[in-house]
């Protein structure tokens, strides 16, 4: 019954167009950041959106150099270091998958709120740090069960669950407007059983537009 991301080991980490995200997006995107932009496949999704600008940051100077083909402006290297760099103001920011990879990811959310325009928006995703499959493996395994990728990514630095996420936005000044999550799959049918009740065990990720107001 498990409703975790599909995601995609190797290069096909870096290529996922996230299109359920882009879907969540205020229109028009206008001047857009994304950090942890891997390989640019977002381009597409965002100019569709609106976008008029688009600026990157990546860590993987390979996956950097593929997405100048789609961006106008990708930075490589941490985001702490880009922050130096980023010249705002900007009316969507994207951190999808990287507040969890991040050793303060609260300082983060703060500098980029200082980077958005008024009336920006910030789009998050994160992995679910209640889902049920990590409870599993920590009662009846006794490992928390690290992987080379995916939910419990042995490079994840943080969890966050749905109100953890939210009360990291909100002290970093930022707005919530909407928590969401991918489709279900298998478990769709349990939580309509349990209405709702089951929905923060099921899903394997949770989506956050906020606002900077």
């Amino acid at each position: 019954m498990s409703s975790l991301p599909n995601t995609v080991a190797g290069d096909g980490y870096f290529e996922n167009t996230r299109d359920d995200v882009v879907a969540l997006l205020p229109r028009p995107a206008g001047r857009t950041l994304d950090v942890g932009c891997g390989a640019g496949t977002l381009a597409p999704g965002l100019r569709a959106a609106g976008a008029s600008e688009l600026h990157g940051v990546e860590l993987m100077p390979e996956q950097a150099e593929r997405a100048r083909a789609g961006f106008d402006v990708v930075h490589t290297g941490t985001i702490e270091a880009a922050l130096e760099e980023l010249e705002g103001p900007f009316d969507t920011i994207l951190c999808l998958d990287l507040l969890e990879h991040l050793a303060d990811p609260y300082s983060v959310l703060r500098a980029l709120r200082g980077l958005a325009a008024p009336g920006g928006h910030l789009q998050l995703s994160v992995p679910n740090a209640r889902h049920f499959s990590l409870v599993r493996d920590l009662v009846l395994k006794g490992t928390f069960g690290y992987t080379e990728w995916g939910h419990r990514d042995a490079t994840h630095l943080r969890w966050f669950t749905r109100r953890d996420l939210i009360e990291a936005v909100t002290e970093a000044g930022w707005t919530p407007v909407r928590v969401s999550h991918p489709a279900m799959q298998r478990g769709a049918a349990l939580d309509r059983l349990t209405r709702g009740r089951s929905t923060e065990f099921l899903v394997g990720q949770w989506y956050l537009t906020a606002a900077a107001r």
